[in-house]
């Protein structure tokens, strides 16, 4: 096992961070030969994979594409997603007949456990003849007189002509995440992209909460718009606000004051839905029909609240006594329903960092710095940021796979 091979004071090449990107990159430079060591300061390696999509890691999708991703330079994802595609991690998991399912949206889940694609990485860094260290932590990092860098940590001084930072972000920090590879990029003149959480849960005021925390664990299929994007999904009530796909998808578009429409009936044209209703159904209360596309929970919440509250006559207007412009503005009520977040449930719940390691100074075909020759940053650390549903993952394999040639 990479776990128990023994030390050596020098190393091609050191990677810090034993999760998706930096054990795809060890492998990777493993099999062309070079001496690697990775190092990781927690007390067992892949924790955030094993965690991952409750447990059965979404570890790609079928329909990645850059655009999928965001960063300050939209261009800077291109290269290594068509170098090291999809196809190419799934290949992996069939060779290691990991089975898997397609849930929607082209996402690829473990049948079983997360723990399986963890399995493969260090299966394949021990045929590679990598070394593997857990509750390694980096205390300094420095060029020696050959420029090489030397790195003192708690079990032992190392060097190494490429150093690779693989630390991820800020998500999750109860797993051990740290600002570490932020610091390691500053050191060496890098500029950082302000970070924040993304794929993250929204916090709602105490008035919004008074008519909605009875909700919790209520969802339902809407669109979710904000700042030019849209994302059709679902809507999770929770105790301290909404969560669910949709509010995620979101959340990474999303600053502090905006608001966030919601249609609670997509895909229908709501205002020749409501029309036809008139007809058919004259003598049914708003909140009756409107319990035709969501749960009675829900229809009656949301006609006791703000604007539909007063259109719908707290639900029980019968739907032949609106006018036609009561009917016109009920629909727009529906389609564009106003959802103003007080927050986010921060870092503790984010599931990635937006933000990172300005890729300007990072070249998008090695990974190597271009200020600093023989360092390399990958995976999430980077100013580079997936969407909700394995991007993030397709990420890491692809930056790991790429500065994995290079090292």
């Amino acid at each position: 096992m990479p776990l128990t091979r023994a030390l050596q004071s020098k190393y091609d090449a050191i990677i810090i961070g034993a999760g998706a990107s930096g054990l795809m990159c060890a492998l990777t430079a493993g099999y062309r030969g070079r001496n690697v060591l990775v190092l990781d300061h927690a007390n067992k390696i892949g924790k955030k994979i094993i965690i991952s999509g409750g447990g059965r890691c979404n570890f790609t999708n079928l329909y990645t594409e850059p655009a999928h991703y965001l960063s300050n330079n939209t261009h800077f994802c291109k290269s290594a997603l068509a170098r090291f595609t999809q196809w190419d991690f799934q290949a992996l998991v069939d060779k290691y007949q990991v089975a898997w399912h397609e849930k929607t949206l082209g996402q690829l889940f473990c049948d079983n456990r997360s723990q399986d694609i963890v399995d493969l990485l260090v299966s394949e860094c021990r045929d590679a003849g990598v070394t593997i260290r857990a509750r390694a932590c980096v205390e300094s990092i420095k060029l020696n007189d050959s420029s090489d860098y030397a790195l003192v940590t708690n079990i032992g001084e190392f060097s190494c002509q490429s150093l690779v930072v693989a630390t991820g972000g800020l998500s999750f920090p109860t797993m051990g995440a740290s600002g570490f590879g932020y610091q390691i990029a500053e050191q060496f003149g890098h500029e950082l992209i302000e970070q924040k959480p993304a794929l993250v849960p929204f916090i709602m005021d105490q008035a919004w909460l008074k008519h909605f925390i009875e909700l919790s664990g209520v969802s339902s299929e809407v669109v979710a718009s904000c700042n030019g994007q849209s994302f059709r999904e679902n809507i999770l009530f929770t105790h301290r606000g909404v969560s669910g796909p949709v509010i995620l998808q979101i959340s990474s578009y999303w600053k502090p004051g905006d608001t966030v429409s919601i249609n609670w009936i997509p895909g229908t044209d709501i205002h020749d839905w409501l029309k036809s209703c008139v007809k058919q159904r004259p003598k049914a209360q708003t909140a009756t029909i409107l319990s035709e596309h969501m749960t009675k929970r829900l229809s009656q919440a949301l006609c006791v609240q703000g604007q539909l509250r007063l259109l719908t006559d707290n639900g029980q207007k019968l739907v032949a006594l609106y006018t036609s412009t009561e009917l016109e503005d009920l629909a727009i009520a529906l389609e564009n329903w106003p959802l103003k977040p007080s927050g986010t449930e921060g870092y503790k719940k984010a599931e990635v960092t937006l933000g990172g390691v300005d890729t300007a100074k990072v070249s998008s075909k090695t990974f190597e710095s271009r200020i600093q020759p023989g360092l390399f940053f990958i995976g999430e650390v980077l100013d580079v940021t997936g969407q909700l549903g394995g991007f993030n993952f397709q990420w890491a394999w692809a930056s790991g796979h790429c500065a994995g040639q290079y090292i």
